[in-house]
């Protein structure tokens, strides 16, 4: 039983990797896409494990009627008193307790079945089988509204030149940047359009937080970054939009004083992307 446990695991687990990773987008709610090589190699491993430890398992052993050594030698012992005729003397009844009656309290009274698998040992299947028919959604709204912004780089290099398009497509860690560290001051007045999913905003802060997630290896490392969209009510959370804009905010645009707001002129909803843990251009803005 423990054997069939162990190689049911091993393969289920190398089945769910595989799914996972070679006919659905589902392994990108975990890890980056140049992971998928090493997920794929894994499943294929922990498929062949399973295939290994099915074939070389051992006959299943019988263990009714099992007696041991030292007992069948103490039961032939009494059993040769008995044919002596020392059957009605006090030592005799001590070897015939010594004999027939330990033989019936310890060969059957110790019952314990080692081969089964402790039922918390099940719990193990439930992981391996929401890879092969529910996986886990992505993280969202709710892990970025526990957790501050990431702080972006600082551009050592000046900021190259904008280009013409109205509203600008930019990404949220491209806005951050400008808005705080641009001393050429390139977004004043600038319309913009971002694209990420909605979080709400701390308790009493007016409006609401387009987001974005980001990871460096998979969804344990990820961090998130934020902008603050005013001017417009709050879609419901992890709703994915495009907000188009404008910066306007308190302190003073190109400096770490800046707030990275937005005053929105309008928001659409847009389809999740199938890699959400990347701070990507809008959808459809090479």
């Amino acid at each position: 039983m423990r054997r069939f446990v162990q190689v049911g695991l091993l393969v289920l687990a190398g089945l769910g990797l595989l799914h996972t990773s070679l006919f659905t987008d589902e392994y990108l709610r975990f890890v980056k896409e140049g992971m998928r090589p090493l997920l794929v190699a894994s499943g294929l491993l922990l498929v062949a494990l399973g295939v290994a430890e099915a074939w070389a398992a051992p006959p299943e052993t019988e263990h009714a009627g099992h007696t041991e050594p030292g007992r069948t030698a103490r039961a032939d012992a009494g059993h040769r008193h008995r044919a002596d005729g020392d059957t009605g003397h006090t030592g005799g009844g001590q070897e015939l307790g010594d004999g027939h009656g330990q033989e019936s309290g310890d060969g059957h009274g110790h019952g314990h079945d080692h081969s089964r698998v402790p039922r918390v040992a099940w719990l193990l299947f439930l992981p391996v089988l929401s890879l092969l028919f529910y996986a886990p959604p992505a993280l969202g709204s709710y892990t970025a509204s526990r957790e501050p912004a990431k702080a972006v780089a600082v551009q050592e290099d000046a900021f190259d030149p904008l280009p013409a398009t109205s509203p600008l497509p930019i990404t949220l860690t491209d806005f951050t940047m400008r808005v705080q560290q641009d001393r050429s001051l390139a977004l004043r007045g600038r319309a913009v359009v971002m694209t990420g999913f909605v979080s709400p905003a701390a308790r009493g802060q007016d409006g609401w937080y387009l987001t974005r997630i980001v990871v460096s290896c998979c969804a344990a490392d990820a961090s998130s970054v934020k902008v603050l969209v005013q001017g417009v009510a709050a879609p419901k959370a992890d709703t994915w939009v495009n907000v188009t804009g404008t910066w306007h905010g308190s302190g003073t645009l190109g400096t770490s004083s800046a707030a990275v707001s937005l005053t929105a002129h309008g928001v659409t909803k847009v389809a999740k992307p199938s890699n959400s843990y990347m701070d990507a251009l809008p959808l459809g803005s090479g």
